[in-house]
């Protein structure tokens, strides 16, 4: 349910939207809704969002917010999402309070992971 002036939704862009919808059904379990050949949505993953055709990408590098996921297994969840196709752009490192990774998927979007363990 959509709560009055929260963060309800976000878009990303995506070069190539099957092969964006792939990598996170692969990596996540995320199911998608097509909206026409040039976008579609997720619900039911932490935020509700959606995906753009477009050549654009969101990265770090680029001024782009950095949207992270949490791991309770972070080494699983590093291995999950090589296999599922991603280019890992930061190795693992520590911070205070936890560790993470940055990848990006096939479309060249850039996310995170994060563990407190």
């Amino acid at each position: 349910m959509s709560k009055h002036e929260k963060i309800d939704y976000v878009e990303f862009p995506s070069a190539d939207l099957e092969a964006t919808k792939t990598f996170f059904r692969n990596a996540f379990g995320w199911e998608f809704t097509d909206y026409g050949p040039e976008y579609c949505d997720f619900s039911n993953e932490g935020i509700n969002g959606g995906f753009y055709k477009s050549e654009m990408k969101s990265t770090t590098e680029t001024g782009a917010a950095l949207v992270i996921f949490f791991s309770e297994d972070l080494e699983a969840t590093l291995e999950k999402v090589k296999n599922a196709g991603a280019e890992i752009v930061k190795d693992t490192f520590s911070f205070p309070g936890g560790r993470r990774f940055h990848f990006t998927e096939p479309s060249g979007n850039e996310f995170a992971v994060w563990s407190d363990k």
